[in-house]
């Protein structure tokens, strides 16, 4: 029985481990900064207690859960020279990874529905949007997220590793365990990975819908004030789901080498890694009302500092 997986490293060399680490630890500080200081924001300012930034909430949660699955962990193993993973260790990495991934993908559908009908029902949004339709919303990412993360690891860790425990990839994945997997058939996989496309095409799908109502409702607005108004609202989610999409399915869709070069690696780390970096930095430029209530919290806790 296979006890533990090699992760493969960045670089042989000691000191570009080093600055691996170094880069990797400013990027997770950064997004685990930003992100919390959203949840914060989003908590104590009772002007963002709205539908809108209750996802945006949620979001910068699953973010920092995301990233956090991975990170610390290449951090450690590129100052410590180790590229061991224990067997129990990489299923929870597959795991918590399709977990959250899976749960953002959901928020970020729920989003485009929370901008769908603020623009397109405004007259009915609080009716549609109350607190209970938020919670449900929120409560089936969580559900989504751990029957997919469940279906995936199970399916894939039933797999036979026979040979080579050498991960062409520095954390584990899916595809990676695949390619060093020696077993022929790969039904349990092949279903989970059916039941993935369906999810994700219906997420896709409900968001490119909910934009097509919302650019139509906008282009017959008379004021077009009105209409850039409503579109500002909806520009950082757009930026958001495009960066989410396009990292995973590179991921995902680009097949594993034999040998991953430095580009091949790099572009592996996007999808767990830039997503939850740029979210934070997409909403706080792009939104008037987190600048606001960030302006506050810092005159707030400056002033606090004096005294």
């Amino acid at each position: 029985m296979v006890k533990e997986f090699f992760l493969m490293e960045f670089s042989p060399n000691r000191d570009l481990q080093v600055l691996h680490a170094i880069l990797f630890l400013l990027i997770y500080m950064s997004s685990l900064i930003g992100n919390c200081l959203i949840i914060v924001l989003v908590t104590l300012d009772h002007d963002l207690h709205m539908p809108m930034y209750f996802f945006l909430k949620n979001l910068s949660f699953l973010d920092v859960c995301l990233i956090s699955v991975i990170v610390p962990k290449s951090i450690f193993n590129s100052f410590s020279s180790k590229s061991i993973i224990s067997f129990s260790g990489c299923l929870l990495q597959v795991l918590l990874l399709i977990h959250f991934a899976t749960a953002e993908f959901f928020i970020l559908t729920a989003m485009s529905y929370d901008r769908y009908v603020a623009i397109c029902h405004p007259l009915h949004y609080e009716v549609i949007m109350n607190r209970e339709t938020c919670m449900w919303m929120t409560a089936a990412s969580c559900f989504f997220g751990a029957f997919f993360g469940s279906l995936y690891s199970a399916g894939t860790f039933s797999l036979s590793f026979c040979g080579s425990r050498n991960l062409p990839q520095f954390f584990c994945d899916v595809p990676s365990l695949l390619k060093i997997s020696c077993s022929k058939s790969h039904v349990a996989i092949n279903v989970s990975v059916a039941v993935g496309i369906c999810y994700g095409f219906f997420c896709f799908l409900a968001i490119v819908l909910s934009y097509i109502y919302i650019f139509n409702t906008v282009s017959s607005m008379p004021s077009v004030q009105g209409g850039s108004k409503a579109l500002s609202t909806c520009l950082p989610h757009l930026i958001v789901v495009t960066t989410f999409l396009l990292t995973a399915v590179t991921a995902y869709l680009k097949p594993v080498p034999e040998s991953p070069s430095l580009l091949d690696l790099i572009l592996s780390v996007l999808y767990p890694v830039l997503p939850p970096t740029l979210n934070p930095i997409i909403y706080s430029l792009r939104n008037k009302e987190m600048k606001a209530s960030m302006k506050k919290f810092l005159w707030k806790f400056c002033g606090n500092m004096k005294y």
